[in-house]
């Protein structure tokens, strides 16, 4: 069977006119996706894992190693997604496959029910009360650096007589060391153990707080269905051009300092994150006005979030 065989569909005759497998294109996609949404440079990968940026260009153009298409060719002859064939979680199980089967096709909002009950089911849920889910008065803001997420952060809990929690400061703790340090030195991996075990210890310290969460909290999905859980979440929005303008405000250029793409690295993490960023209760965008108005505007949705008078 050839790989033309495997997808014979329209979308594969539009990929012929390009010369690139439809499967290979998406495939770069996704890498494309996932490298941006981690914050992870195509250089700085080529660093951690010994592969060539050429190589790893090639992938994500859509002209990677077309080995991976025999491999996708096996699947379709066994009647399998490539996921089961390559031994994914999700296909390790009668359940785990019946389940896939279930959710397969469903849009985000039916998605996000499921999850939501499944949270609940599996009692990592917010409370319930007359069947309306309670608003924790935890309020944990999220948003790339340069989103206001320390200096409003740090009015809001004043305004509302709260803690006020930088889990960057608490990674640091945990570690010795700066959060800079913690990726030179141990990588993103163990950088985000330190996230996910500072995230638990604030959420069983502070049973309410407002928390200024790292940009990059999104990027674990364990930590940040942690965070949907456990929190009232605010995603600080802004512009690409804002957040850059406002994070060399502060002196501090990394990890785009040493890149030629500084822009163009940002918006990729930017449009990464966002579909993550936007699962949050409430969304301020702090483009829009200046910082006076955003924070009347995060104070009166916080507060009528969560049922505290003006």
């Amino acid at each position: 069977m050839s790989s033309s065989t495997v997808l014979e569909t329209g979308e594969q005759s539009a990929s012929r006119a390009t010369g690139k497998h439809p499967f290979l294109v998406a495939l770069g996609e996704r890498l494309h996706s996932l490298r941006a949404r981690r914050g992870v440079t195509r250089k700085a990968l080529a660093q951690i894992t010994g592969v060539s940026e050429r190589h790893l260009a090639n992938l994500e153009y859509g002209v990677g190693n077309g080995s991976v298409l025999v491999l996708l060719q096996v699947a379709y002859a066994l009647q399998c997604p490539l996921a089961e064939l390559l031994g994914d979680v999700t296909t390790g199980s009668p359940e785990w496959l019946l389940i896939r089967e279930l959710l397969g096709e469903r849009d985000e909002a039916t998605l996000r029910r499921v999850r939501v009950a499944l949270a609940e089911m599996l009692g990592s849920g917010a409370t319930q009360a007359a069947g309306a889910q309670v608003r924790s008065a935890r309020v944990a803001l999220i948003g790339l650096r340069g989103a206001g997420k320390s200096t409003l952060g740090a009015m809001l809990a004043e305004d509302l007589d709260l803690p006020f929690v930088e889990l960057s400061r608490q990674i640091e703790q945990f570690a010795g060391c700066s959060v800079a340090e913690i990726q030179a030195l141990y990588g993103q991996s163990a950088y985000r153990r330190y996230e996910r075990r500072a995230l638990e210890e604030a959420i069983q310290i502070y049973p309410d707080a407002v928390i200024a969460t790292p940009g990059g909290i999104v990027s674990d999905p364990a930590t940040f269905n942690e965070l949907l859980a456990h929190c009232t979440t605010v995603w600080l929005e802004a512009s690409a051009e804002d957040h850059m303008a406002r994070v060399v405000a502060q002196g501090d250029t990394r990890p785009m300092a040493a890149s030629r793409e500084a822009m163009q690295d940002l918006q990729a993490i930017l449009a990464g994150r966002t579909p993550f960023y936007a699962k949050a209760d409430i969304s301020i965008n702090t483009s829009a006005q200046g910082l006076p108005e955003t924070f009347a505007l995060l104070r009166h949705q916080v507060r009528e979030t969560l049922g505290i008078g003006s």
